[in-house]
């Protein structure tokens, strides 16, 4: 009896220690989420599920990353991102998929997904991508990739990526420095970016 006592309490405190050790705060899904206790007005960090015997084939799938998207604009890309807003059944699964077209010496801008990490496949083309490591070291990785994000070659290019996030965000770093709503003092990006006032300003006229 004392073994099989001893056994138990084992079992109890690896239980107890399994259970604590999952107890942790759910990954954050939007920019942020503010607490309130008026349970009337709630937005919830994800999705609310379906009951899961009403679930259909076609909550878990999509059609159209074959065909290839216009690339005729600024920037000669063009990104298709395909997330649980687009395949309900991604809802909890932590997995984000994007087709980016881009056109001739076309650019995917430089960006951060804050949610989410990310991995790409060329599939047709030749691409210059990189990434540049957190403050203070800022050190650059880059690598030209054949069949992303700088399009060097002359003609078309398509790349897959994967985003480890149902809803991994994005930010363009050109459009959140100079577009931002309202728009930042430009006195404060001149100092940061050790530049004119004026061309602050003609760089926030073209965001």
């Amino acid at each position: 009896m004392k073994g099989i006592r001893s056994i138990l309490i084992a079992f109890g405190l690896f239980a107890f220690a399994c259970s604590s050790a999952s107890a942790y705060g759910p990954s954050p899904l939007q920019d942020f989420c503010v607490a309130i206790k008026d349970i009337n007005n709630v937005f919830v960090n994800g999705k609310f599920c379906k009951d899961p015997k009403l679930a259909v084939a076609e909550d878990f799938f999509f059609s159209g990353l074959n065909r290839s998207r216009n690339t005729s604009n600024p920037v000669g890309s063009n990104v298709t991102m395909i997330n649980v807003d687009i395949i309900p059944g991604l809802n909890t699964l932590g997995l984000t998929l994007v087709r980016v077209d881009y056109a001739p010496y076309g650019v995917n801008p430089p960006h951060t997904h804050p949610r989410g990490s990310e991995i790409l496949l060329v599939v047709e083309g030749t691409l210059y991508v990189g990434f540049v490591t957190a403050s203070p070291e800022n050190r650059l990785f880059t690598k030209i990739l054949n069949p992303g994000d700088f399009n060097i070659g002359k003609t078309a290019a398509v790349a897959f990526a994967g985003l480890s996030s149902q809803n991994a965000g994005r930010i363009t770093i050109a459009d959140a420095v100079f577009g931002s709503n309202p728009l930042i003092n430009p006195d404060v990006l001149a100092k940061a970016f050790q530049l004119n006032k004026n061309v602050v300003k003609y760089l926030q006229s073209r965001f």
